[in-house]
């Protein structure tokens, strides 16, 4: 029989084809596993958690333990907790002079701008002892403090009503905000130095001035 060198060559040429595939198909593989598994990993989150629970530089002050700490004012409503708390000593003995104890301690879901001891500290003297000598002031300007609904730190910021049935604004985000100086009896900004505190029917944000209701 005669050959066919056409044929032949066909041959070598296809079979040499084939050798030239694998060999490509094998050297990809590795890498093209390695790229499928880089691409499903899942990324790794960079946030920071959220703190929760009560912040600020005067919650140090706070109690650990008793009835003036923290678990503590959380089983009492807000003004026998603020009687109890050691920062708010001077609040208290306000809302008696004023004769608010029940009237804020029936109260229910409410927000209270506590000024905290150093508050009334930074109000002159003179200024102080009147404030606390007339009782319809006293009121008015204790019950400025008071903000129906509980508000979380992401809900302080803006203008609300006060029991007073006057607004008060409040500035800032997180774990920083302020009351400008406007709205408080001595002129100056005021900050919450102690926020989120929560009572039995009051979430407290302690404050280092006394606010000023619309009328002051």
């Amino acid at each position: 029989m005669t050959s066919n060198p056409r044929r032949g060559v066909l041959l070598t040429a296809a079979a040499s084809l084939a050798l030239t595939l694998t060999a490509c198909s094998s050297d990809d593989s590795p890498e093209a596993g390695a790229s499928s598994s880089s691409s499903s990993a899942a990324p790794e989150s960079s946030a920071a958690p959220v703190a929760a629970g009560p912040f600020g530089p005067a919650c140090s002050a706070v109690p650990a333990e008793g009835e003036g700490s923290f678990a503590g004012l959380a089983d009492d409503p807000f003004a026998t907790a603020a009687a109890h708390n050691p920062a708010l000593t001077t609040l208290a003995q306000a809302v008696g002079a004023a004769h608010l104890v029940d009237s804020l301690d029936t109260q229910q879901n409410i927000t209270v701008l506590a000024p905290a001891n150093s508050a009334f500290e930074a109000m002159p003297p003179d200024q102080l002892a009147a404030l606390m000598a007339d009782s319809a002031q006293l009121t008015s300007v204790l019950t400025h403090h008071v903000i129906q609904g509980r508000l979380t730190p992401d809900q302080l910021a803006g203008t609300h009503t006060t029991l007073n049935n006057d607004e008060v604004t409040i500035d800032g985000s997180g774990q920083s905000f302020t009351i400008a100086g406007e709205g408080t009896l001595t002129k100056t900004d005021a900050s919450v130095v102690c926020g989120d505190v929560p009572t039995a029917n009051a979430t407290l944000y302690l404050i280092d001035q006394v606010l000023a209701p619309a009328a002051q």
